[in-house]
């Protein structure tokens, strides 16, 4: 295998399994560092630094080249990870995971980027995408299983550590085996540009963040928010409209293949969070299984995702990639529609065969959305296109997750404080002697109402997905 690649895919790896590990480690290190009431944090800020970095360091390697900013992205990713594992305190890891998070962010996009580049044929490029996207999935499996392991077996310091050797293998093989030819040119810097966006995605993604935790909207402090978002959003298109070389290009809200597989990447990846979230929620609260086992009902849909991924490489040149997008949205209304019919006696069985038809979808999907964007973008621009991508990508999920987690709410909410039972965890640790068996009967019920609503919601997202990928334009392919 290309030395490359392989660099490409362990440094891929590396980013992907970070974002799934740190689960099994809360309960460790909130015992360990204390600070309960900042656990979000620690996922919440490496999501706002990964996303910020996306589109950054999408621009900066079309400036200054996809070796030296992938190079400058493994070493803060390595260097956060290093301080992650010696944290002393919540503060300090919520920092650090910051700095590991813009690292993440920057090694998406340019390492999407270099595999367009390192394959000559788009059957080849397809092959290459397929891996990458099966990098993805399967860290949606490893990524807990390794995290609880080493928790268990060393301490969670080792979770964030582990990283340190892998990243610096990858960074050696790409120092010494990436030859890349870039041409040099004076360049104007987008720095106001750079700065306005990076506090308006900031502070809007922090009202995310902060309604989803608390289910409260229109406080002042969210009105602050959702204020200073707007005003930033204004500010930018004026920065960039003057700018010689923006940090985004406006024109690019202008090509409408871009958009159009840009909504699809939307679609998709809100659908994805929703399976993330509350099919867990689901398997321990009517299944009545483990935290271990209900995080399993979601591995048919990683399997899946990684087979489907690998398949796209022999159906690229056969079929056109319209046709095998099209197939793939398809298998995702047909996934969230048998979701949207769950009931309290739903086996674990039907959920697994659900879940399966969703990452058979995804897996057709995920690598052609690149194929496609390196396909429409001008070849000055495939950095920040391929970013612009991957901060939708990172976006969607915080706006899912938001969007998926009100209508949950409003179903289950005031049934659920009806009850009046006090607190009532979704984690299927029900106090049986407190309700009788037709309240529980009633508890069970509104909760697979609550989710039934969640998968009605990701079928409309699905349904608008097939509208989308109806509407791509055939291939175009850039040699």
């Amino acid at each position: 295998m290309n030395k490359v690649f392989l660099a490409v895919l362990l440094a891929t790896a590396l980013a992907a399994i970070e974002g799934t590990i740190v689960a099994t480690a809360i309960p460790s290190i909130t015992a360990d560092l204390s600070g309960v009431e900042l656990i979000s944090w620690i996922y919440s800020a490496y999501l706002l630094a990964s996303a910020i970095a996306t589109i950054l360091f999408g621009k900066l390697a079309d400036i200054f080249g996809r070796k030296k900013m992938i190079i400058i992205g493994i070493g803060i990713f390595v260097t956060g990870s290093l301080l992650a594992g010696v944290s002393q305190s919540m503060v300090q890891l919520i920092i650090f995971r910051a700095i590991q998070g813009i690292g993440a962010g920057s090694i998406l996009p340019i390492t999407l980027t270099i595999v367009g580049e390192l394959f000559p044929t788009e059957k080849a490029r397809a092959k290459g995408q397929g891996y990458i996207s099966m990098i993805w999935g399967v860290a949606g499996v490893i990524g807990p299983l390794l995290g609880g392991y080493l928790v268990d077996q060393l301490s969670w310091h080792y979770i964030f550590l582990l990283n340190v050797p892998f990243g610096l293998s990858a960074l050696f093989l790409i120092a010494r085996y990436y030859d890349e030819k870039v041409h040099k040119k004076k360049h104007h810097i987008d720095y106001l540009g750079a700065v306005i966006f990076s506090i308006t995605v900031v502070t809007f993604l922090l009202s995310i963040i902060k309604g989803s935790n608390t289910g409260i909207w229109g406080s002042n402090e969210q009105i602050a928010y959702y204020a200073i978002s707007l005003i930033g959003l204004f500010l930018f298109i004026r920065v960039e409209l003057r700018a010689k070389e923006p940090i985004i290009p406006l024109t690019l809200f202008k090509n409408r293949r871009l958009m159009t597989v840009n909504g699809l990447t939307f679609m998709m990846m809100s659908i994805t969070i929703s399976v993330s979230v509350y099919i867990p929620i689901y398997g321990q609260s009517i299944l009545g299984n483990s935290a271990t086992q209900a995080g399993l009902l979601i591995a048919p849909l990683t399997v899946m995702w990684t087979v489907s991924s690998v398949l796209v490489g022999t159906l690229v040149g056969r079929f056109s990639n319209k046709v095998i997008i099209q197939a793939g949205t398809l298998l995702l209304v047909i996934g969230t529609t048998m979701l949207a019919f769950l009931t309290t006696d739903s086996s674990y069985v039907y959920v697994g065969i659900s879940t399966a038809v969703l990452g058979a979808g995804m897996g057709l999907i995920a690598p052609l959305i690149i194929l496609t964007v390196q396909a429409a973008a001008k070849p000055d621009e495939v950095g920040i296109s391929i970013g612009l991508n991957s901060f939708t990508n990172t976006f969607s999920q915080s706006l899912g997750a938001a969007f998926f987690g009100v209508l949950f709410n409003i179903m289950t909410s005031q049934p659920l404080r009806d009850l009046d039972k006090g607190e009532i965890q979704l984690n299927g640790s029900f106090d049986h002697q407190l309700f009788t068996k037709a309240e529980m009967n009633d508890l069970l019920h509104i909760i697979t109402s609550g989710v039934q609503v969640v998968y009605i919601g990701a079928t409309v997202f699905a349904l608008i997905a097939f509208l989308l990928a109806t509407m791509l334009q055939k291939n175009k392919v850039r040699h």
